[in-house]
């Protein structure tokens, strides 16, 4: 069932929101995979949250459609008096004193935290794979990667260890994993979700976003997350829906299984009403150009104390990653957001004309763990281009919308402008009709 399923299941007092939580924490304390999904699990929290929601859904005051579902968190987001690590040995037993904001907004709209999810170390790889801690199981393939960062994120939904998850999206993180383990994914445009109590990345380019079964999971989960109203998705339609497929970058050099699932996608929209066309916008290409100075200046300057002080405790793979950006000038980062916000004006010109830019989730299939671990050149390239097209969103400053395919492991990439993620749900959800 969906998180939305369950909800209304609550609502009409056909399942007990504590039922439901001792349900899920029965199925993670049994999994064979669960302590490679979850890094821990919040069993006394999780039942007080439960017995609470059971009570007002007695009384007939529940807070909200999702009031009672149980959800996971990842790694990075403060729990208070919870152990909160990021991935990485750096910040080991760091206990919070204080829940995130989102976590704060989601548990006053009655979600059950069941605990806290496994990720990509400090949350900078797009294939999951972390040797220092764990590494999450793929749904679709037991000997690759899950896709990351929020790697036990999408294994715990995968999985069925919760109804759904809360992750982080700085370049794919949300998005990827999704594709990868057949889930709805949304990464949300920077600075509308509140990361304060986030452990940051790069906090311009750090977003909050859910990883659900559903579109309308999604809507309903990003409401809780911000307090807010969700979107309403009744009547969607694909109907006069005008699409670009980016080829600029995005689709250069896709494997055969994500090419013919996405073309192969695209005909079922266009069965469904949507127009597609082609367009090129050179630009982009120059965007990933500065992505190195953007995105390894930013990380550098949030871990480069802790980083130095202890390197021995990283994954070598993340540690050259991250110390990339110790030699960057001042200059040069301030220059490239310069022509950053030079480009975004240009992208978002070319692209105005239509509804959603679309592209594969990822060009790749999820890479082979055990071949990770031992060819330094594979593990460069198959991380590179996991991020690859999720990276376009991030630099543009957009909303994006991972969908499953039908494909194993395949998603399609629904992407807009700034603040459009109530557009891009309704998109979402009549396009996820047409591809199912």
């Amino acid at each position: 069932m969906t998180a939305t399923d369950l909800g209304r299941g609550i609502g009409a007092g056909e399942i007990d929101p504590v039922a439901l939580t001792e349900t899920y924490l029965d199925a993670i304390d049994a999994h064979p995979e669960s302590r490679r999904i979850y890094a821990r699990v919040t069993h006394d929290r999780a039942r007080a949250e439960a017995r609470a929601a059971s009570l007002r859904a007695q009384s007939g005051q529940r807070l909200g459609p999702l009031d009672g579902v149980p959800v996971s968190w990842k790694d990075l987001f403060d729990t208070a008096g919870t152990v909160t690590e990021a991935g990485t040995k750096l910040l080991e037993g760091r206990v919070p004193e204080h829940d995130a904001a989102v976590l704060k907004a989601a548990t006053a709209a009655g979600l059950v935290c069941l605990g806290k999810t496994h990720m990509s170390e400090i949350a900078f790889s797009g294939l999951g794979l972390n040797p220092i801690m764990e590494t999450p199981p793929c749904k679709n393939d037991v000997g690759a990667a899950p896709g990351g960062s929020s790697s036990g994120a999408a294994a715990s939904v995968a999985f069925g260890l919760a109804a759904a998850a809360i992750g982080s999206d700085t370049g794919g993180s949300v998005r990827i994993p999704s594709a990868w383990n057949d889930l709805v994914g949304l990464k949300t445009t920077h600075g509308r979700v509140s990361c304060a109590g986030v452990v940051a990345l790069c906090e311009t380019f750090d977003t909050v976003g859910p990883l659900c079964r559903s579109v309308q999971d999604a809507a309903l989960v990003l409401a809780a997350l911000e307090g807010g109203t969700r979107a309403d998705l009744a009547q969607a339609s694909l109907k006069g829906a005008r699409f670009a497929i980016l080829d600029t970058v995005a689709m250069d050099d896709l494997r055969d299984a994500p090419r013919a699932a996405f073309q192969s996608a695209v005909q079922r929209l266009q069965a469904a009403g949507a127009t597609v066309e082609h367009i090129q916008v050179p630009e982009v290409a120059q965007a990933y150009d500065l992505a190195g100075v953007l995105y390894g200046a930013d990380s550098y300057g949030h871990w480069r104390d802790r980083v130095e002080a202890a390197p021995e405790k990283m994954f070598p793979q993340i540690l050259e990653r991250v110390r990339g950006g110790a030699t960057i000038l001042a200059a040069d980062y301030v220059a490239a957001w310069i022509k950053l916000r030079e480009i975004r004006q240009i992208y978002a010109q070319a692209t105005s004309g239509f509804d959603a830019i679309i592209t594969p989730t990822a060009p790749i299939m999820p890479p082979n763990v055990a071949r990770l671990m031992t060819d330094d050149a594979y593990y460069k390239t198959e991380n590179l281009l996991a991020l690859r097209n999720t990276r376009i969103e991030n630099l543009m400053g957009g909303a994006s919308l991972s969908l499953p395919t039908g494909v194993p492991s395949c998603g399609i990439l629904l992407s807009s402008g700034p603040m459009s993620e109530e557009k891009l749900l309704r998109l979402g959800a009549a396009a996820s009709k047409a591809l199912s």
